[in-house]
C-alpha cells in the first residue's frame, strides 16, 4: 500500500491545479493570465502566488482563494470546495514540521515529497547518500560538523532521527525505486571509527541486493566528477519530476523546470555509464573493508 499523501504533496497538488487554471483561463483578451494580473484585489502578493503555485505555501484566507477561482472562471461548486478542502488540509502539521528548522531553505519541500516519489536517482561524490547511511555513520557526520556549525546535542539527535525516518521510503510496503551513484571519495573518506565505516560498507552491500535498490560506485579516473550532490525525484504521472542540488555553500536549490531536470538526468545517465556495474559494488566495498 502506498504511503499516505503528505502535506507537501497536497500543497503541490493545489499549486499545480491553480497554475493550470491561471494559464488556461479565458480573459476575453486571450488565454491565460499573469500572476500580477491574478493578485489584483487580493491580500496576497505576486511572489506569494508564485510560492503557492510551486507548493511551498497555501492560502491564509480562504476568501482570497475563492476570489482567485472566480477570476479564473471556475464556477463548479464541487471543484471550488475540493480546492478549498485541499488548501485547508495542507495547512495542518505533519511529521516533517518538527524537523524544518534542521534543514536548509528549499530542502523541506523536497524531503516532504520523497514519500510521494515512485523512483529516485542520486549522485553523491563525497559522502554516503543519506538514505543509505547507518545511524552510526549519520551521527558521525553530524558530529564532524558540530564544532564548525555550533550544533547542539539536541540538534544532532534530531538530525540523525530525521535521516533515519527518511529511509522509511525504502522499507515500506510500496518502496521507492532507488538508484544511487557514490563517488569513490564518499566511500574512502573516514567518518567516525573504522568500525563505523565497516558497518556502513556492510549496510550498502546489503541494500544493493534489494530488488528496488541499485548502487554503483564511480571510481577515481578521468570520468570522476567532483560536482555537488544532486537527486532527482520521479512521481510518474502525478507531478512533474523534480531535482534537488546542493551548492558548495551548503544551500539547497530545487526545480521542476523540464530543462533543469533534463540537464541533471543527462548528467546522471553519463555517470551511470562511467561507473562500475552494480554487480561490482560488493567486491569494491569488500576491498575497502580490507584496507581499514
Amino acid at each position: 500500500m502506498a504511503a499516505k499523501r503528505g502535506r507537501t504533496a497536497q500543497r503541490l497538488e493545489l499549486g499545480l491545479q491553480l497554475r493550470q487554471l491561471r494559464e488556461n483561463c479565458d480573459t476575453g483578451q486571450g488565454v491565460g493570465m499573469t500572476r500580477r494580473q491574478a493578485v489584483v484585489g487580493l491580500r496576497i502578493s505576486e511572489a506569494s502566488l508564485q510560492r503557492i503555485e510551486t507548493g511551498s505555501l497555501n492560502f491564509r484566507y480562504v476568501g482570497d482563494l475563492r476570489k482567485l477561482l472566480a477570476k479564473y472562471g471556475v464556477t463548479d461548486e464541487e471543484v471550488i470546495e475540493s480546492l478549498i478542502s485541499l488548501n485547508r488540509d495542507s495547512n495542518h502539521q505533519d511529521w516533517l514540521t518538527q524537523y524544518r528548522g534542521l534543514m536548509p531553505a528549499g530542502l523541506p519541500g523536497f524531503v516532504g515529497l520523497e514519500p510521494e516519489a515512485r523512483s529516485m536517482k542520486a549522485y553523491h561524490p563525497t559522502v554516503v547518500y543519506g538514505l543509505l547511511q547507518t545511524q552510526a555513520y549519520a551521527l558521525a557526520t553530524h558530529e564532524l560538523h558540530k564544532p564548525v556549525e555550533e550544533y547542539t546535542s539536541e540538534f544532532v539527535r534530531s538530525g540523525v532521527e530525521l535521516r533515519m525516518k527518511r529511509q522509511e521510503v525504502l522499507t515500506r510496503e510500496d518502496p521507492v525505486k532507488l538508484h544511487v551513484i557514490l563517488g569513490e571519495a564518499a566511500l574512502r573518506y573516514p567518518v567516525g571509527s573504522a568500525e563505523v565505516m565497516r558497518e556502513q560498507y556492510d549496510r550498502i552491500e546489503e541494500l544493493s541486493t534489494w530488488d528496488h535498490i541499485t548502487v554503483q560506485v564511480l571510481p577515481f579516473r578521468r570520468s570522476y566528477r567532483s560536482t555537488n550532490d544532486f537527486a532527482i525525484l520521479d512521481f510518474g504521472d502525478r507531478f512533474p519530476p523534480r531535482v534537488q542540488a546542493d551548492s558548495a555553500w551548503g544551500s539547497v536549490s530545487t526545480s521542476d523546470k523540464p530543462r533543469e531536470v533534463a540537464r541533471f538526468q543527462r548528467r546522471f545517465d553519463a555517470m551511470t555509464a562511467s561507473a562500475l556495474p552494480p554487480e561490482d559494488t560488493p567486491e569494491f566495498l569488500n576491498r575497502l573493508d580490507r584496507e581499514l
